[in-house]
């Protein structure tokens, strides 16, 4: 009777409970919710950082009203329509193949002057009379007008 201060081993019962998983842990692969995080996800999400839903549009009060009936809005790529052109930053693929042809640089604005100074150094050079191809003539000008807008 001098064993109040010993400690018993646990009975069957609570080894079980402890050896036997959860059904949820058994179907789930998602690591354990921490303490507190139940609450986090019953809450709804908001748009942006910190789910207030403050931002544009989502929050209630004054953004709100004036924005109703606008919907949201797409950002554009930042370039004008000029940059998009074959002699502005961001050409095409077809542009880029022409400036190649040419010895120009791939991407940033060109003026009509770069390209036909680029031309006419390429021309000399590979023109038929002068014992250029004539294949490769005929890439030189194509690329040339297709750069500057010329009709074909």
């Amino acid at each position: 009777m001098g064993d109040a201060g010993a400690s018993f081993p646990a009975s069957p019962v609570t080894r079980q409970a402890r050896a036997i998983p959860t059904s949820s842990a058994l179907v789930s692969l998602r690591p354990p919710a921490a303490p507190g995080a139940a609450d986090a996800e019953a809450q709804p999400m908001g748009r942006g950082f910190g789910g207030s839903g403050g931002g544009k549009g989502g929050g209630k009060g004054r953004q709100g009203k004036e924005r109703q009936g606008k919907g949201r809005g797409r950002r554009g790529s930042g370039l004008a329509a000029a940059d998009r052109q074959p002699l502005g930053k961001s050409p095409d693929h077809e542009a880029m193949i022409d400036r190649r042809r040419l010895g120009l640089p791939l991407t940033g604005r060109l003026t009509p002057a770069d390209v036909a100074r680029a031309y006419r150094q390429l021309a000399g050079e590979h023109h038929p009379d002068r014992g250029g191809g004539h294949d490769r003539m005929q890439l030189i000008n194509g690329a040339r007008d297709r750069l500057l807008g010329k009709a074909e």
